[in-house]
């Protein structure tokens, strides 16, 4: 073959790929920002109901779960659990009872209707605090077993052709690791079915303190922040808030347009390369407030935090983690057309 047709052949499966990537944007709630209930499961002993809450608030709604792999002693079975770190008791909820049995009767009614112009109804987020293969492997089993709910795509033999999704009512996406890839992704055989997709790799700073490489990303064009294109397994963009206002939630003083200007330009840049983007986590409440939320999220008050989801809706973020469910729904129906 000559050069001139090996290029044009490249280019087309370029271009192929980035058509594909526009049209996939799409699928994730017809581009308009998503709800993304944050750390959506119990834990101290408390918090029980946040799924239900979550629930309440209507389809479509992300569900974020993070996972643990805790070991029965006496039979050396492993579970797979939903807790809030790695230090397990054995207490925890399986991932199996607290979610996927929960949302059988949503997900069921869904296929049953069969209106694909809403699906996917539920878009499941892992945050895996453990690192075992054992864990990431039982995660891929037992999505397996619901496997008709979900949406996949075809592993095809080149990892940056991105295939179509095969639409479920069940969106499942994790989070950045390379080993977590191993398994979901590489050792999958070619022409078998992806069940989960993971986010875009965030540039590496290199800075001796958190503080200086927190300092360092705010100031960094989205794209050095974000180089690469996507691939059939990474899909999306995972953000902290501190790489759009210096310091993050806790630092932020008065939304400008300054600000403005950087969060669109984050958000253009994912999508431009393909990606939805994710930020977290959107709160804003008083001590008194406080239903076990984390200090590190929190802008402080009601009228600051709506400030930045209004923000974050008008730059079309795909997805907004926020702790106050039933006040940013509200707000977010709101603000639909």
């Amino acid at each position: 073959m000559h050069f001139s047709s090996l290029l044009k052949a490249g280019l087309l499966i370029v271009a192929g790929s980035l058509i594909l990537a526009a049209q996939d944007l799409k699928f994730l709630n017809n581009n308009r920002s998503l709800f993304d209930a944050h750390n959506c499961y119990p834990y101290e002993g408390k918090w029980a109901d946040r799924i239900e809450r979550a629930l309440r608030t209507g389809t479509p709604v992300a569900i974020e779960q993070d996972l643990a792999w805790v070991v029965d002693k006496a039979t050396g079975k492993g579970s797979v659990v939903v807790s809030h770190s790695d230090a397990v008791t054995g207490a925890e909820p399986t991932l199996r009872a607290h979610f996927f049995e929960r949302v059988r009767p949503i997900i069921e009614d869904a296929l049953k209707t069969k209106d694909r112009s809403q699906w996917p109804v539920i878009v499941l987020h892992f945050d895996f605090k453990g690192k075992e293969t054992a864990l990431f492997q039982a995660v891929w089993d037992l999505l397996g077993e619901y496997e008709g709910w979900i949406t996949t795509a075809k592993k095809g033999k080149k990892a940056a052709k991105l295939e179509a999704f095969d639409a479920k009512p069940l969106l499942v996406l994790t989070e950045e690791s390379d080993a977590q890839e191993q398994v979901f992704f590489t050792q999958v055989p070619v022409g078998k079915k992806l069940r989960i997709f993971g986010s875009a790799h965030t540039a590496k700073i290199d800075a001796p303190t958190r503080e200086e490489r927190a300092k360092l990303a705010v100031s960094m064009p989205p794209e050095k922040l974000l180089g690469e294109r996507p691939t059939n397994y990474r899909r999306w963009w995972n953000n902290p808030w501190a790489i759009v206002e210096e310091g993050g939630q806790t630092r932020a003083g008065d939304w400008t347009a300054a600000d403005n200007v950087r969060l669109k330009s984050l958000v253009d840049h994912a999508h431009k390369q393909g990606f939805w983007i994710r930020f977290y986590t959107l709160d804003g409440f008083t001590p008194e407030e406080n239903q076990g939320w984390e200090k590190s999220y929190n802008f402080g008050s009601h009228e600051a935090v709506r400030a930045r989801w209004k923000a974050a809706i008008d730059a079309g973020v795909d997805l907004i983690a926020v702790d106050q469910y039933e006040e940013f729904a509200a707000f977010l129906k709101s603000k639909r057309p």
